[in-house]
């Protein structure tokens, strides 16, 4: 058998999983959706709090735009965990499908064209004793992790996007 009809396979058993348990939250979802609300939460108050405090670590080409590149990013991943916490698992998938990864994914490669950071400043918000947990990040880090990050993103997109388009026309 090649590695394309395998591929095939593993796709049709994944859509037929995906129908039969329609509106079943798998149980390791629901801790996996709250620690993404938490630390998408921590993450969005890390960077008001660069805002707030004026600390540099944002430049001058970070305006409206891009804060709604930046903050929209990580709140749909806050929407997508908390419609998979209150048992919405069908408009989760779909919010995630048809549009969240693709957003998350648009809106980083905006912010690394744009890239309105200076990250030997990334640090700056935390007490003294915890910088070393962040000063290792320079730029050229903090660029590669955004690229690799919106690869990771589109192909999720995609994949997701034809996952939910078949288990839709699977389902009815």
């Amino acid at each position: 058998m090649s590695r394309i009809e395998e591929l095939k396979r593993s796709f049709s058993k994944t859509v037929e999983k995906e129908v039969e348990e329609w509106s079943i939250i798998p149980p390791d979802e629901r801790p996996m959706s709250f620690a993404i609300v938490v630390s998408m939460g921590l993450i969005i108050l890390y960077f008001g709090a660069h805002q707030m405090l004026s600390t540099g670590f944002f430049t001058a080409s970070f305006g409206i735009f891009e804060m709604i590149m930046l903050y929209g990013s990580l709140f749909a991943w806050i929407v997508t965990a908390a419609l998979m916490l209150a048992g919405l698992k069908g408009p989760s998938r779909d919010f995630d499908a048809f549009g969240g990864l693709l957003f998350a994914g648009v809106s980083i490669a905006w912010i690394l064209v744009v890239f309105p950071f200076d990250f030997a400043l990334f640090a700056d918000v935390l007490p003294v004793f915890l910088r070393f947990l962040m000063q290792w990040i320079s730029n050229e880090v903090a660029w590669v992790l955004m690229m690799l990050s919106i690869v990771v993103n589109l192909c999720f997109a995609i994949y997701s996007l034809v996952l939910r388009v078949s288990v839709r026309k699977a389902h009815g």
